[in-house]
């Protein structure tokens, strides 16, 4: 026992970036203790942090993430199309429904599940201009839904992925934030500029999971409170989220090639099965017309609602909505870029763009027609009977809709397993980046590091959920997101003066 933990020793302190680490680490363990000790001091923070980011830089967040989908369009119609992620001749290390399922579970699968009820029946109540319950807020709940859940973040998640990926597999950087400054900064990225960088993208890493393992601790709380009679307390909440740390934590251990592989691919596959089973149970005709005609009305509005700023003084949709998902996308872009990144050698930049950008989008856009369609038929034809109980608590948004279906108390434990593992692969995935980031970019980083980050993402969770609970989530996750979307925009920069000099060199050896 003690040899091996002398081996763990070595192994983390060889090869661990200590600057990096530490920095990261101090903040997480001073905005644990700080949140666990001093609860209603730090809600109140919260609160006001959430509230200013909003109200001075909520039209910062709207034209960033509108530049970075353009640019992204630009790439994928251009030239640098057919440059591959690694050497000309090498082939991808995972089929593709891996490469999928892996980088759609990492991507946003626990806010899918959340969202994917509750959202379309809250806009339909609220909607942002419309009147409420008219057929003009039909429309609007769907629009917004597919806005929400579209383009944009997966066109934020392909920049940080693209570019991680372009100069690792073909340049030999570390798979860490600061390669992205290396076609702008030259090999200054490796002193205490690509520190700070690192640090800081592992913070919003922390802060994005922490936002998406709350929300899966609060909904697993609702399952169990429907199927099983637990109560919903946020003592409960806390305790599902050690439990299930711990299960993420061994999962990162043993790697992505064993249990995060795996567990991606039983997570999309139990998450099409419940998609089939609504999609055939409920209202399959109204579903496919809604998003039909949802697509439509979506790829219609896609620029004014992309510029869209809310001028009402008295109206906090937009920060409530879209704002907090700019921010969330934004803060878990490294996360999400980096672990794309390292799982799509051999990949080419059409392709990747392809697979990150459209595909998920529509996958994404169907999941939000099948049930919050079926969530809007039953709420119509009941004289409102969902939108109470599911705007009361969105966690329990998913139960609400599966006790109207056929079968149940089958389908709420299907779904309760899903959203676990969801919970699972989430906090697993971005541990491991964490991982990979603090130890200098390392593909397979030491153990003992997984396991710190595995436990300080779960610890930050809970301190969350008990500082404000929703509220407290999306403060930290539109704060994470205001640093690294300067990150983001020098990311767009260096990828274009990277792609120029990468195709001037293919160019000059097919001479």
């Amino acid at each position: 026992m003690i040899a091996r933990l002398q081996k763990l020793w070595i192994e983390w302190r060889d090869g661990v970036n200590r600057p990096v680490f530490f920095s990261a680490a101090a903040f997480n363990v001073t905005l644990i203790l700080f949140a666990g000790i001093w609860t209603e001091t730090a809600g109140d923070l919260f609160r006001a942090l959430l509230n200013f980011i909003t109200s001075y830089f909520g039209w910062y967040y709207i034209l960033t993430t509108a530049g970075i989908l353009m640019f992204v369009v630009w790439l994928s119609c251009s030239r640098y199309g057919r440059i591959r992620l690694g050497k000309s001749h090498e082939e991808p290390e995972y089929s593709r429904f891996a490469w999928l399922a892996m980088l759609f579970a990492a991507g946003m699968g626990m806010g899918l599940v959340f969202w994917g009820v509750a959202e379309p029946l809250y806009h339909y109540q609220y909607p942002p201009t419309a009147l409420p319950r008219t057929d003009q807020a039909l429309g609007e709940a769907m629009r917004f839904s597919f806005f929400h859940w579209g383009f944009h973040p997966w066109a934020v998640y392909v920049i940080f992925g693209l570019g991680i990926a372009l100069l690792h597999f073909r340049a030999g950087l570390p798979l860490a934030p600061r390669s992205l400054l290396y076609p702008l900064l030259g090999n200054r990225v490796h002193g205490w500029i690509g520190h700070a960088t690192d640090a800081f993208c592992t913070v919003g890493t922390l802060l994005g999971v922490a936002t998406s393992l709350g929300l899966g601790a609060m909904q697993i709380n609702a399952g169990l409170n429907q199927v099983a009679g637990v109560a919903y307390v946020t003592d409960i909440q806390i305790a599902i989220i050690v439990v299930i740390t711990v299960i993420a934590t061994a999962s990162t251990v043993s790697g992505i090639s064993r249990g995060i592989k795996y567990l991606s691919i039983v997570n999309v596959s139990l998450m099409f099965l419940l998609l089939g089973f609504v999609f055939l149970a409920g209202p399959t005709l109204s579903q496919l017309k809604m998003f039909v005609s949802g697509m439509g009305d979506y790829l219609l509005h896609i620029v004014p609602m992309s510029l869209w700023i809310d001028f009402r003084v008295d109206s906090d949709w937009q920060a409530n909505w879209t704002l907090f998902y700019w921010g969330w996308w934004i803060s878990w872009s490294p996360f999400v870029g980096i672990f794309i990144a390292r799982i799509s050698q051999g990949r080419t930049l059409r392709e990747f763009i392809f697979y990150v950008l459209v595909v998920p989008t529509c996958i994404n856009c169907f999941w939000f027609a099948v049930f919050g369609g079926t969530a809007l038929s039953l709420d119509l034809s009941s004289g409102g009977e969902l939108v109470a109980p599911v705007i009361q608590n969105p966690a329990m948004s998913l139960n609400v809709l599966l006790e109207r279906l056929p079968w149940p108390e089958v389908m709420q434990w299907m779904g309760l397993l899903l959203i676990v593992i969801f919970f699972i692969t989430s906090s697993d995935s971005g541990s491991f980046v964490d991982d990979m980031v603090t130890s200098g970019g390392n593909p397979n980083p030491p153990v003992a590091n997984r396991i710190f980050w595995g436990v300080s993402e779960g610890a930050a969770a809970a301190v969350l959920l008990l500082a404000g609970g929703l509220k407290a989530l999306q403060a930290a996750s539109i704060s994470a997101g205001l640093p690294q979307s300067l990150l983001l925009i020098a990311a767009c920069l260096g990828l274009a003066k990277y792609l120029s000099q990468a195709m001037a060199e293919e160019e000059e050896e097919n001479k």
